[in-house]
């Protein structure tokens, strides 16, 4: 769906940074860099924007 706004474990906001994530690693960047980069240090906070599968538009009538 969309990207949580808040870190499920932790409640460290994490939506913010998905997008600048997305793009670098359409770039070509390494996934570990980029994380590393945007400051996401603890794993809880990694696996919510590593395991982010975006399906709004699969599922929204615009899309």
């Amino acid at each position: 769906m969309i990207i949580p706004v808040r870190c499920f474990t932790c409640g460290k906001v994490v939506g913010s940074a998905y997008p600048e994530y997305e793009k670098r690693i359409k770039m070509g960047e390494d996934a570990k860099t980029v994380l590393d980069s945007l400051g996401f240090e603890r794993y809880c906070c990694r696996r919510m924007i590593v395991a982010h599968a975006d399906l709004i538009g699969e599922i929204s009538q615009l899309g």
